[in-house]
């Protein structure tokens, strides 16, 4: 068995489990080291490499999961999971497959999760693992990683999107009233309770606190939308959902993921970090 083929879907267990496509490539490099680091006599009596190799990527997220809570403490600003475009890369095996399980609401959800149970859910619902063997990646047992997955569908029930179809025209809306600094347009469009949050990282100059309210939000990006005439809002596919991206001459340098509910825009998330937008450039 050619076990490089297995690295499309190691990439896309790892994505969904860490939120971030450089750490995911950099999980999945190592699970390949720890394989290739074993005698030919270990490897040909593992039954399946395909599922050895996705136990060993979860363990790594697992430990990843845990340490990264620490190491965002001195994030500087808000952290959002890294926004994938259409095609994130040009080999075939580099791309993570863009569905419902990917999008950007999506993933935010899954932030608010311990780390096993996000594990757990990934594995059980979006992959099809069974619990005897999610178990043994997160070290419960398999009723307690049951409850773990049942407890993050609870969590995901609790903020439910509207189809795409609705964010596509919201969203396209959303770029018209902007480029038209309309306020009350924008008003119109957003929750009164819809909340802005930006990363930048502290690589870029953005918000570091989340701006809440529809009408705070749509006088915010009406003033950006004045400081900063170079900036053409470009409708595009992100993490598998409309959005938009901001260009400057050309140069992607904010990525906006957009939650729609009840017909309005609740949530915007806006990606300046320059270490998140690699896959946009």
């Amino acid at each position: 068995m050619n076990v490089l083929r297995e690295r499309r879907q190691l990439l896309n267990v790892s994505y969904r489990l860490l939120g971030s496509l450089a750490d995911s490539e950099d999980v999945v490099q190592e699970a390949y080291a720890r394989w290739f680091a074993l005698s030919t006599a270990d490897q040909a009596a593992i039954v399946s490499p395909g599922a050895w190799l996705t136990t060993v990527t979860s363990r790594l997220c697992l430990n990843l999961l845990g340490s990264a809570r620490v190491r965002r403490e001195t994030y500087v600003g808000e952290w959002i999971p890294e926004p994938l475009p259409d095609v994130p890369g040009d080999d075939p095996a580099d791309r993570v497959t863009l569905d419902e399980s990917i999008g950007m609401a999506f993933l935010v959800v899954l932030e608010s999760m311990t780390p096993a149970e996000r594990v757990a859910f990934i594995l059980h619902d979006v992959f099809g693992y069974p619990f005897d063997e999610i178990a043994q990646i997160v070290g419960r047992s398999s009723a307690a990683s049951r409850q773990l997955a049942s407890s993050a569908r609870r969590r995901l029930r609790a903020a439910p999107a509207g189809p795409p179809a609705a964010q596509a025209t919201l969203v396209r809306e959303f770029k018209q009233a902007w480029d038209a600094r309309d306020v009350a347009a924008l008003i119109g469009l957003l929750d009164p309770s819809a909340i802005f949050v930006a990363d930048g990282g502290g690589r870029a100059p953005t918000v570091l606190e989340p701006i809440l309210g529809g009408e705070n939000i749509a006088r915010a990006q009406v003033e950006i939308a004045r400081v900063a005439p170079g900036v053409e809002l470009v409708e595009r596919m992100v993490n598998g959902q409309p959005g938009l991206i901001a260009q400057v001459d050309g140069v992607t340098v904010t990525v906006f993921a957009f939650r729609v509910a009840r017909d309005r825009i609740t949530n915007i998330w806006a990606v300046r970090n320059p270490d998140k937008l690699r896959p946009w450039t």
